[in-house]
């Protein structure tokens, strides 16, 4: 009776285990339905699109006529042609204007505004970060203008005596470039902004009352207190302004559309008229493979040096 007794009380909590087990499968596959339709457009939009453009870019095809094996001609192709090259140089150049200058820029507006303008930050946001709204195309055609021989740059440049100065600034090669990364810089400033001040007033403010205890002044804090607790801020800006300098099309598009002489040729620019225009698409693919990994390179190196522990 005592064994009985034993085994019963013994199978009490196996039973309530199987029933748990079972449930949390049952909570499992219900999840799976719940992301099946995520899951399939990210498959359908994303991953078969990423294979299809890998299997390219090692095929002759025009898009048309059945394919031929090329091996890694495209990518030879997409690394030695001048063209080519030019324009992987003008979006490595694009990151100093995308990304560089924004986040020196974002972070001078933080230390100025951050804990000094009590009125009007709201304004100072808002400004600052409506470029980041604005669709490229409309900041394109706006810009375009802007640089134009009558536009708002060589006008200025009149009124202040320095009419010798001006030109049509997308339309001369040696400036072109210059003039398209300055917008880039417009439209990243206020986004790096954005996330800077956000991330400063995540820091600790006995931080800063320590450092004025020991007599640093607004500087000296925001160097030795704000600036590091940006570190995570900065890598995000970092990698996004990245990929945006290197991913370039609309604003090019609309702007130069690659002129004048190929100046501003980018990358993107250049997949998008191998494949449409020239019916190219092994070559196409190929430079947006090349594209991919400069991205990933670029992006992962970011993300190392902005790590916690270096």
């Amino acid at each position: 009776m005592n064994e009985g007794a034993t085994t019963a009380r013994g199978a009490e909590p196996r039973e309530p285990r199987r029933k748990k087990r079972g449930a949390l499968n049952q909570g499992g596959r219900g999840a799976w339905l719940y992301l099946l339709p995520a899951v399939v457009v990210y498959v359908g939009f994303l991953i078969y699109p990423a294979v299809s453009t890998l299997q390219f870019s090692f095929l002759d095809w025009d898009g048309i006529a059945p394919p031929a094996w090329a091996g890694i001609d495209n990518f030879v192709l997409a690394l030695t042609d001048p063209l080519l090259a030019r324009a992987i140089g003008n979006g490595l150049l694009l990151i100093v204007f995308f990304t560089v200058i924004p986040i020196a820029v974002g972070l001078l507006m933080t230390a100025l505004l951050v804990g000094r303008v009590r009125h009007g930050t709201t304004f100072f946001r808002v400004v600052f970060f409506l470029p980041q709204v604005l669709p490229l195309v409309a900041v394109g055609t706006t810009w375009r203008w802007v640089y134009s021989e009558d536009g708002m740059v060589n006008q200025f440049l009149e009124l202040i005596g320095l009419g010798h100065l001006t030109r049509a600034w997308l339309g001369d090669e040696q400036f072109a470039l210059v003039a398209l990364g300055l917008i880039g810089t417009w439209v990243m400033s206020g986004l790096c902004m954005m996330l800077f001040m956000s991330g400063a007033q995540k820091v600790d403010a006995s931080l800063h009352e320590a450092a004025a205890i020991d007599g640093a002044g607004p500087v000296r804090q925001f160097l030795s207190v704000t600036l590091p607790g940006l570190r995570k801020e900065i890598s995000i800006a970092g990698v996004i302004t990245t990929i945006a300098a290197l991913a370039s099309f609309d604003l090019v598009f609309v702007t130069t559309n690659g002129g004048p002489a190929g100046a501003t040729n980018v990358p993107a620019l250049l997949v998008y008229r191998l494949a449409f225009n020239e019916g190219d698409i092994g070559a196409a693919s190929a430079l947006a493979v090349v594209l991919t990994v400069l991205v990933v390179v670029l992006v992962g190196a970011i993300r190392y040096l902005a790590r916690e522990d270096s």
